[in-house]
């Protein structure tokens, strides 16, 4: 297991700075970090039931606690694939209590490598109770994970800076996203999943329908960045299954940034349920390499073109969200339980449309929680599952000319939330969905819902 590292040498050297005094009228805003090593020892399961044999870099847990001056906030990034239903609030809870908060003030978001790991200990559950059970990561690394995480957050708490002004920065990203569904001229789709640059019609398609910017949020003092968040729509996957953690081009972008700028950066995945890199990759090294330079180029100027401006407010809002069940046969508990205990299925459908399914199904009545971070100029949504990029679309057109960013991939339990268009149309990801046709309405009234609470400050 690797040392926990919960702070950054960078705090010191911004230990000099003497920051002005807030007006009187305004809480003091302040901010901690904090990083722990969240690979899991070898042996132990990644996406699907491959197991780790090998470590090309870590997967991190990274995160910042943010204080209004009344309450406090915990938003994470982990570099797994999902963390769903049961797993996910068990994260948070730990987090909370760390941080001397409540789970509703606390959001894990997986980056969504797919050379990382699941959890969801509900499904885990289910697969011990079935014959042969394929595998899964072990309760006993998730504790030992969560511990330290906690660990971790109670330093950083005990290490927060204040910050003064927020720096919004936008810039338009070259040759790394585009669309996974293609139409085929017949009525219906073709996939063109991550590695869709092995096939030259695939590779010569055009990008469709994809947000090219990126949006840089970055907490500072004065013009002195503190903390950087990024947030970008495309899967980050340009491998998966073949037993190698690693942060894939995302994570090795923004740790290459955090080592050239000696700034805390996060990134987040954002509305990418139908954006891969599959235009451009072709599961070679060297398109893996050319990914992640083009993707720090983007970083490197969306810090270069930040502006700033005097901040005095952060507030979270947040609205409980029910999406609208599957009603055919195939999601079904006894439909889902039998997938489960069908030892000559493949560990990915048992997995998946067994026990996360099933696990999602018994944990409807309890809703999911889409949340809109307001930090001065600076409009933040969060949103569960894998959405479709028309909801990161619709929410930016709520603030027309300002900045929205928006980060999917917390509690992954839905799966994919598509739109009703998608539904008609068929293809990958309304079949992988484990939410149906009228969510979309439902996600949007309460993005609506949370834009109108959260305004800005002018």
């Amino acid at each position: 297991m690797r040392t926990i590292i919960s702070s950054l040498v960078f705090w010191a050297c911004l230990a000099g700075w003497t920051s002005p005094a807030p007006a009187a009228a305004s809480p003091r805003l302040q901010v901690g970090v904090f990083r722990v090593d969240a690979t899991p020892p070898l042996g132990e399961p990644l996406i699907w039931d491959t197991l780790l044999k090998q470590v090309d870099d870590p997967l991190w847990a990274k995160g910042i606690v943010l204080e209004n001056g009344r309450q406090r906030f915990v938003l994470c990034t982990l570099d797994w694939c999902e963390l769903c239903n049961e797993s996910y609030a068990d994260f948070c809870a730990v987090l909370a209590k760390a941080a001397g908060t409540t789970p509703d003030r606390v959001l894990v978001h997986c980056v969504h490598q797919h050379t990382a790991p699941y959890a969801d200990r509900s499904a885990h559950r289910l697969l011990d109770q079935a014959p042969l059970p394929p595998p899964h990561l072990s309760q006993a690394f998730l504790d030992t994970l969560s511990a330290r995480l906690a660990a971790a957050v109670r330093e950083a708490c005990g290490k927060l800076e204040p910050f003064d002004s927020v720096g919004l920065g936008e810039v338009k990203v070259e040759r790394v996203a585009s669309h996974r569904r293609l139409p085929d001229g017949k009525g219906g789709i073709t996939v063109r999943y991550s590695t869709g640059g092995k096939d030259p019609q695939l590779a010569a398609a055009p990008e469709g329908g994809i947000d090219p910017l990126l949006k840089t949020v970055t907490l500072a003092r004065g013009a002195t960045p503190l903390v950087r968040l990024h947030y970008y729509a495309t899967h980050p996957q340009t491998m998966a299954c073949n037993g190698r953690a690693s942060g894939d081009f995302a994570g090795q972008a923004r740790e290459a940034m955090e080592q050239k700028e000696k700034v805390f950066q996060l990134y987040f995945t954002g509305c990418a349920g139908d954006q891969t890199v599959g235009k451009y990759n072709d599961g070679s090294d060297a398109a893996r390499n050319a990914l992640g330079q083009r993707l720090l180029a983007g970083l490197v100027a969306a810090a270069q073109n930040t502006r700033y401006a005097p901040v005095h407010s952060l507030s979270w809002h947040s609205a409980p969200v029910t999406l609208a069940p599957r009603t055919e046969p195939a999601w079904t508990l006894p439909s889902c339980q039998a997938r489960i205990n069908n030892t000559n299925a493949a560990p990915g459908v048992r997995i998946y449309d067994g026990a996360i399914r099933q696990a999602y199904l018994e944990r409807l009545k309890k809703p999911l929680r889409i949340t809109w971070l307001q930090i001065g100029g600076a409009s933040i949504l969060h949103l569960p599952g894998e959405p479709m990029l028309e909801f990161q679309e619709f929410a930016q057109s709520l603030r027309p000319g300002g900045l929205v960013a928006v980060a999917g991939y917390h509690d992954t339990g839905p799966g994919y939330i598509c739109t009703d268009v998608a539904f008609k149309e068929g293809g990958y990801e309304p079949g992988a969905s484990n939410s149906g046709p009228g969510s979309e309405g439902i996600l949007k009234r309460a993005i609506r819902q949370v834009a109108a609470e959260a305004q800005p400050a002018r």
